[in-house]
C-alpha cells in the first residue's frame, strides 16, 4: 500500500467534506466495557494466536471505485453520532471501498458499557452510485468534530481511516501530515508492514468536556497493541496517547510515535523542478530538542535513493516533522495551500531509555505520494509476548519553539559555487541574535567528509542573520554536514544538520 494512497484525500477532506457516518443503535446490545483494560484484554488475547486480517469482503463495484466516485459517497450529516444532544463533539463515518476495504469496528462507550454501531445505507449520499442493499457493510473509519473555529459550528477535527493512520488540523489550518500507531520494517526492501486499527470505541462526552476519549485495538502480523487517545482541540490540538504493545514477534525495526509527510522540493532542493511555485511540502524539517537540551533542525530532502538518518541519544525532550514556511509567497499554490498545513511534534512521557530518532527520505516524483517517516525506535528490540508501554503527547500546531532564546533557522539554500563547489546558505530569525554588525559571532561549521571552506556569518537588513560556506566534495557522494552560530557565552542558534548526497 502506497503511503499517500491511505490518506488520499489530502487536503481537500476539509474543504470537500467527502464521507460521514451515522449514529445506529438500533437492536444493538449493549455490552460491558471497562474502558483501557479491556482493549488491552482484548490485544493480549489476539496477540496469543495467530493473525487473522479484518474482513474485506465487499460487493465488486465497492472495491473497484475510482478515486472521485469514492469521494462521491457522502454522509448526511444530520445523522452524526451525538448531533442534536448539546455535546462538544459528534462522530461521522467512513464508507467502505476504493482502498479503505478492511471493516472497522466501531462502537459508542458510555456508563461501563459499549454498543456496536451499525451500518445503514441510508446514511449515505450515493450520488449515482448503486445503493447497497440490506447487508451490514460495516465502516472504513470515523471522524470527530467539534467547535474549533467558530462556537457555533462543528468543523472537522480529526480523522481515522487507512492502516492506523490518522490526523488532525488546528485553528486556522487545514489537514496536512499524519500521525500512526505504530511502523513495522520502515524501508525494508522486502516491504514494510502495516498494522490496523481493528476497532474504536469512541466514549461519549460530558456537556463541556475539554476533550474527546477514543480508544483503539491495532493488530497485524507481528504485534497486537491498545491505545488510549485523549483529544483536546484548539489552537494546538493534542493527543494524549497511551500505547500498550504486545509484540507476537521480537519486533527489531519498530518505530514508535510514527509520523509520516511530503517533501517534495524547496530553495535547497530543486534538482530537475520545472514548477511555477516556490516549494511543495506538507513539512520542510525534522526538529528535534535531544536529552541533553540541545535544538537540532534538520531540513528534509527528495533523494534520488532511500536515505535513512539515526540520531542517537537518551530519550529525547520532543521530535517532530514541522512546517515554518507559513506565506503564501513561500508556496504560491492557491489550491494547495501549503502554508496552511500544521506541524506535528512528539512529546515523551516517562523515559524511554535509549534509542533514536530515524528519519526516513524516499524519492518522490510528484506530491501526492508521502515520502518523509520519522518515528524514535528503541535501541532493545521490543521482545514478544511481553507487553510494552509508551506514553507521550502529540503537538498538532502550527508552529513551536523549545528554546525560544535561540535563533531558528528560516531557509536554507544551496547552489553552485566557486570551482566545483557547492554554496551553502542558512538565514536564521529570532532569538537574542544582535542587530548591528561587526558583533562577535562566529559561523561554526564541520562536515563529516569533504571540506567546509570560508564560513562566514554576517546580519541581514531584515534583522536575521546569515551563514554561508563553500562545500568541496572532494569525491564524497554523502556528506554529514553541521552549522551554528555562537557568540562568547555560547549558542546563539539552533544546530542545523543537514546530509548532502551527490
Amino acid at each position: 500500500m502506497r503511503r499517500r494512497e491511505v490518506l488520499l484525500a489530502g487536503s481537500s477532506w476539509p474543504l470537500l467534506a467527502l464521507f460521514g457516518a451515522a449514529r445506529s443503535r438500533a437492536s444493538a446490545a449493549a455490552r460491558p466495557f471497562a474502558g483501557a483494560e479491556h482493549v488491552a484484554d482484548r490485544a493480549r488475547a489476539l496477540a496469543a494466536r495467530p493473525y487473522r486480517p479484518p474482513s474485506a469482503r465487499l460487493p465488486a463495484w465497492l472495491q473497484q471505485l475510482s478515486y472521485d466516485e469514492y469521494r462521491d459517497i457522502r454522509f448526511d450529516p444530520a445523522r452524526a453520532l451525538w448531533r442534536g444532544r448539546g455535546l462538544p463533539f459528534q462522530a461521522q463515518f467512513f464508507h467502505r471501498g476504493y482502498f479503505f476495504r478492511e471493516r472497522v469496528e466501531l462502537y459508542e462507550a458510555a456508563d461501563g458499557t459499549a454498543v456496536p454501531l451499525r451500518y445503514a445505507p441510508a446514511q449515505f449520499e450515493f450520488d449515482g452510485l448503486p445503493r447497497p442493499g440490506d447487508e451490514d457493510l460495516g465502516y472504513a473509519g470515523f471522524r470527530l468534530h467539534a467547535p474549533l473555529n467558530r462556537a457555533d459550528r462543528y468543523d472537522e477535527l480529526c480523522a481515522f481511516l487507512g492502516a492506523s493512520y490518522f490526523r488532525a488540523v488546528v485553528r486556522g489550518l487545514a489537514y496536512g501530515l499524519s500521525a500512526r500507531g505504530l511502523a513495522l520494517r520502515t524501508g525494508d526492501p522486502a516491504g514494510e508492514e502495516f498494522p490496523v486499527f481493528r476497532a474504536f470505541w469512541l466514549e461519549r462526552p460530558a456537556p463541556g468536556a475539554a476533550q474527546a476519549v477514543v480508544h483503539a485495538l491495532l493488530d497485524g502480523p507481528s504485534a497486537a497493541g491498545a491505545f488510549r487517545l485523549a483529544i483536546r482541540p484548539g489552537v494546538e490540538t493534542t493527543f494524549d496517547v497511551n500505547a500498550r504493545l504486545f509484540p507476537r514477534v521480537e519486533l527489531h525495526a519498530v518505530g514508535i510515535a510514527p509520523l509520516t509527510s511530503m517533501f517534495q522540493f524547496d530553495a535547497h532542493d530543486r534538482d530537475g523542478v520545472d514548477d511555477f511555485r516556490a516549494a511543495v511540502h506538507d513539512s520542510d524539517g525534522l526538529a528535534l530538542h535531544t536529552g541533553a537540551g540541545e535544538q537540532v533542525w534538520r531540513p528534509l530532502h527528495n533523494p534520488r535513493t532511500l536515505q535513512e538518518s539515526a540520531f542517537a541519544g537518551r530519550a529525547p525532550r520532543a521530535f517532530g516533522l514541522m512546517q515554518r514556511k507559513r506565506a503564501f509567497a513561500d508556496y504560491a499554490d492557491s489550491e494547495a495551500q501549503y502554508e496552511r498545513r500544521p506541524s506535528l511534534w512528539v512529546e515523551p512521557q516517562g523515559d524511554w531509555g535509549e534509542g533514536a530518532v530515524h528519519l526516513f527520505e524516499l524519492p518522490t516524483a510528484d506530491e501526492f505520494h508521502d515520502n518523509i517517516v520519522a518515528f524514535w525506535r528503541p535501541r532493545a528490540p521490543l521482545a514478544a509476548g511481553r507487553e510494552h508501554r509508551f506514553d507521550y503527547r502529540l503537538h498538532w500546531c502550527g508552529t513551536h519553539a523549545w528554546r525560544p532564546e535561540l535563533a531558528r533557522v528560516r531557509d536554507t539554500r544551496i547552489g553552485a559555487g566557486y570551482r566545483g563547489t557547492r554554496r551553502v546558505v542558512i538565514d536564521y530569525a529570532g532569538g537574542r541574535l544582535p542587530r548591528e554588525d561587526g558583533a562577535a559571532v562566529l559561523a561554526e561549521v564541520a562536515a563529516d567528509r569533504g571540506r567546509a571552506l570560508h564560513p562566514d556569518a554576517y546580519p541581514l537588513r531584515d534583522g536575521g542573520w546569515r551563514l554561508t560556506f563553500e562545500l568541496d566534495p572532494d569525491g564524497a557522494r554523502t556528506i554529514e554536514l553541521r552549522a551554528l552560530l555562537r557568540d562568547a557565552a555560547g549558542p546563539l542558534s539552533e544546530t542545523w544538520l543537514y546530509r548532502w548526497t551527490a
